[in-house]
């Protein structure tokens, strides 16, 4: 039997028994305190030497604090885990909005999706082993230049949510692109298990 849980957009989810006693197993390695703090989090991405990663990955932190309380704890972690692991495409976009847009105005500008796009780089370059870096093929200004050209449908140098979500469906480039954070449940599950491997 499973557990219901509400996500984000309020829709009862199910979890199987066995996958959330796995998950809180593993919370509770990671986390003894049954909480998960900011700096915990950072040193978890091994980004505290680096303050535009750092910043991210604060920002992500801050999207799992459902009710800012400057921790992580349990509920909120299976919220995160669910979203990343199994959520829609649309809550995944909607997620990754809500991050992108640091001011919170309602839209993405070309500065902040930079911003976005060099600490995710960044970030990607520390997680990453030595046999796997290597040098990405667009910089960060091009990839924004190309997102904005293929996703800014009115030419008014933002992106509405309407248009990220959109210019994500539409084209797969957009889509791994503006994707990328959501790969944080990706580095989470790798990092988790090479961490497991030592």
């Amino acid at each position: 039997m499973g557990q219901h849980f509400t996500n984000e957009e309020g829709e009862q989810v199910d979890i199987d028994a066995a996958e959330l006693q796995e998950w809180y197993k593993k919370f509770v390695v990671e986390c003894p305190s049954g909480t998960l703090f900011m700096h915990e989090f950072k040193h978890f991405f091994g980004v505290q030497n680096d303050e535009q990663a750092a910043e991210y990955v604060e920002n992500m932190f801050k999207a799992f604090d459902k009710n800012g309380d400057n921790t992580i704890d349990f509920l909120e972690y299976v919220a995160a885990l669910n979203l990343v692991l199994r959520g829609k495409l649309e809550h995944k976009l909607r997620w990754t909005f809500k991050i992108y847009d640091k001011d919170g105005n309602g839209c993405i500008d070309k500065p902040e999706l930079l911003e976005i796009i060099e600490s995710i780089y960044r970030l990607k370059q520390i997680c990453q082993t030595e046999g796997e870096k290597g040098q990405p093929s667009l910089t960060p200004e091009e990839v924004v230049e190309r997102i904005f050209e293929l996703v800014d449908e009115n030419g008014d140098g933002q992106l509405s949510l309407d248009e990220f979500i959109d210019g994500a469906r539409k084209d797969r480039w957009v889509m791994k692109m503006l994707q990328m954070d959501g790969n944080a449940g990706v580095w989470i599950t790798e990092r988790r298990r090479k961490s497991a491997m030592f």
